[in-house]
């Protein structure tokens, strides 16, 4: 029997907002040159410089989070927008 997705999302079985990351090679490539650069300018700054970059990462990081929701929801609305056409066509498959 195939699995109920509305099932799962109500009894916490399944999190909309938890998926796993690509792990394609360039982007294992991209995000450890990422790494690298921010452990490249860190040894190069003073402390506090090193904070306020931890910090800035941060609210990358945070605002990155709203990007993804507003994209999540958006394309939620759009396949829901596209079932409703579908299901309102009254002339069907041509």
């Amino acid at each position: 029997m195939p699995r109920n997705i509305l099932h799962d999302l109500y009894n916490g079985q399944f999190s909309a907002w938890e998926r796993r990351p690509a792990r394609t090679a360039e982007n294992v490539s991209v995000n450890r040159r990422i790494e690298d650069e921010k452990r490249y300018f860190m040894q190069k700054m003073s402390l506090d410089d090193c904070r306020r970059f931890e910090e800035l990462d941060g609210l990358y990081s945070h605002s990155n989070g709203f990007e993804q929701a507003d994209a999540f929801s958006y394309g939620f609305k759009l396949g829901a927008m596209l079932m409703c056409s579908v299901y309102t066509d009254e002339d069907g498959p041509q």
